[in-house]
């Protein structure tokens, strides 16, 4: 299937009522008052989190102009769709989510392919193992800006995947849902895209 053919869905899941614990968020007073369309409250949402999630979108779309876009987009459809936030996580996580899925979508419009076809059902390179370890920039000794220069040099399937799994915490269940591929699919462009970061890095001199 191609993924153009299923968009992501601005909005994440419905979130499940959790029986076993009960989640408190310190920004629960703020959002509750941007429910009510409480405008200083919500300028002082986007003031705590619009740096955060602009990062989180230059991250995918690897695009300055776009990121914003995405960013105010996402703020928008947030402030619009808060009776679907139910508290069960924090609201950062919440809204993160709508801001990624919002710049893969804006990927999918510029027709970029974010997985390629022939490795969708290539399973034997998800075990792939380049022999050097996670991407850890003590142990490399790597400079963060950099790394960040070299993140963005990656094709966009490496980078969109990378970027959910390292830097956002995403696992490989979590990003195949989120890309609408299989598990061993992101497992296998995680690999292929760390081994190629390692490959600019030392491009850079590192």
């Amino acid at each position: 299937m191609d993924i153009y053919d299923s968009p992501v869905s601005d909005h994440p899941p419905t979130e499940q009522p959790m029986e076993a614990f009960s989640y408190t968020d310190i920004n629960a007073p703020l959002v509750e008052r941007c429910r009510l369309g409480d405008r200083r409250a919500q300028a002082e949402i986007y003031k705590r989190y619009s740096k955060a999630m602009f990062n989180a979108s230059l991250r995918i779309t690897g695009d300055y102009a776009e990121a914003e876009d995405v960013l105010q987009e996402s703020f928008l459809s947030a402030f619009r769709e808060l009776h679907s936030y139910k508290g069960d996580s924090s609201f950062g996580s919440w809204l993160k989510r709508i801001v990624i899925n919002k710049s893969i979508n804006c990927l999918r419009n510029r027709r970029l392919q974010l997985v390629p076809l022939a490795e969708q059902h290539d399973g034997a390179a998800a075990d792939y193992d380049d022999g050097l370890g996670g991407l850890n920039s003590e142990e490399l000794g790597w400079r963060a800006d950099v790394v960040r220069r070299c993140v963005q040099e990656l094709p966009d399937g490496y980078r969109v995947v990378l970027t959910l799994y390292l830097l956002e915490g995403y696992d490989h269940a979590e990003i195949a849902g989120i890309l609408n591929i299989t598990e061993s699919t992101s497992k296998s462009q995680y690999s292929r895209a760390r081994k190629k970061l390692l490959e600019l890095a030392r491009q850079h001199g590192l």
